[in-house]
């Protein structure tokens, strides 16, 4: 399926606009999820995504962090849709950067 309106959110850091709103705000929360560690959040534990998937495999844990990007996307950020995940970095630098494409509901 195709969709007008695709955004590529790449976990980088970045400032956050409190202000935020529409289209810019949607995306901004997309970023923080990709960014946030699960249980670094006082309040919402399960908030995030589980880093402890890095230390498999880099196979393994580009498949299961695609899936847990999707599964937390989904939960907390309910007005986009994921069409894709892909990753940068390699296992000889031992960095994976996701980049998640969605599209606003």
């Amino acid at each position: 399926m195709i969709y007008m309106d695709e955004y590529l959110v790449t976990a980088s850091t970045g400032t956050i606009n409190f202000g935020a709103i529409g289209k810019e705000e949607i995306l901004q929360n997309v970023r923080y999820i990709i960014n946030t560690p699960k249980y670094s959040v006082p309040l919402a534990r399960e908030f995030g995504i589980d880093l402890t998937l890095l230390d498999k495999p880099m196979p393994v844990a580009k498949q299961k962090l695609a899936a847990e990007l999707v599964t937390a996307i989904s939960k907390y950020e309910t007005r986009v849709g994921v069409t894709g995940v892909t990753f940068t970095g390699d296992a000889e630098t031992g960095k994976l950067v996701p980049k998640v494409k969605v599209y606003i509901k």
